[in-house]
């Protein structure tokens, strides 16, 4: 069983916090994953900087913009990872775009993740088709598992189908937009993870975009498995650094 599905299977309120690879500075990676690790968080999740990143807002965009312009690139991010293979016992799923994976070489990718320990991947604009048609298989030979999101307007039937070949987690985009802190979890998207509590599917569900403090991440958790915590993250780092990481940690968890 891989380190991933191990704390899937075994804890619920399951805390990740995402970070860009190479913000706030170039080195940085070492530094923040095992600060999030000895601090108590469950899986940690590696952004990918890229020049076009759909899914994100300016938060991340922002991050994502000073790690490229820091010298940031997927060969450095995967020898800092390979760096820390055995020096870390936290599960990492990196976040990206096809277009990363396809520029740098899909089966060059696969064996970089699998190089450095990476058995879970995020690529949003991944489309069910492709994956299906190239990807399950290219994935399944590296032993990574591919990461779907649902939003509230996900069909029924997609959300099915997604849960039914997901063997990681299903991401559950709690707003219908970009990442970043919306405030407080609304009764709409209440109701949402209500009707996806309710549908009773076999995959861990873990909430993202707009969890970001103690008290949305604990109303999140009352539906979902866990939530993912990353512009609140990503501002923090901005504000204070990487010295107090733990303070941000804690005033999730404690």
């Amino acid at each position: 069983m891989s380190r991933i599905n191990q704390i899937l299977k075994e804890n619920k309120n399951l805390l990740s916090v995402f970070f860009t690879a190479g913000f706030p500075r170039l080195n940085d990676t070492e530094i923040i994953i095992k600060s999030l690790e000895s601090n108590g968080v469950d899986f940690i999740e590696v952004g990918l900087p890229y020049s076009d990143p759909l899914a994100d807002g300016p938060t991340i965009q922002h991050s994502s913009s000073v790690a490229l312009a820091n010298g940031m690139n997927l060969d450095i991010i995967f020898n800092q990872l390979e760096g820390l293979k055995d020096s870390i016992k936290v599960p990492l799923v990196l976040m990206g775009y096809l277009n990363q994976m396809i520029k740098y070489g899909e089966e060059k990718f696969c064996q970089r993740c699998k190089d450095c320990g990476i058995e879970t991947v995020i690529i949003p604009d991944l489309p069910m088709i492709e994956y299906e048609s190239h990807y399950q298989q290219l994935f399944a030979s590296y032993n990574i598992s591919n990461v779907f999101l649902i939003t509230p307007q996900t069909s029924e039937e997609r959300i099915l189908k997604i849960d039914n070949i997901t063997n990681a987690f299903i991401y559950v985009v709690a707003s219908s937009s970009i990442t970043g802190a919306k405030g407080e979890i609304s009764s709409k998207q209440i109701a949402y993870f209500e009707r996806i509590k309710k549908m009773n599917l076999k995959s861990t569900l873990i909430a993202g975009f707009g969890i970001s403090d103690k008290s949305t991440f604990n109303t999140s958790c009352k539906y979902m498995d866990g939530a993912i915590i990353g512009s609140a993250f990503i501002n923090y780092l901005n504000k204070n650094g990487t010295d107090t990481i733990a303070k941000f940690v804690k005033s999730i968890i404690d």
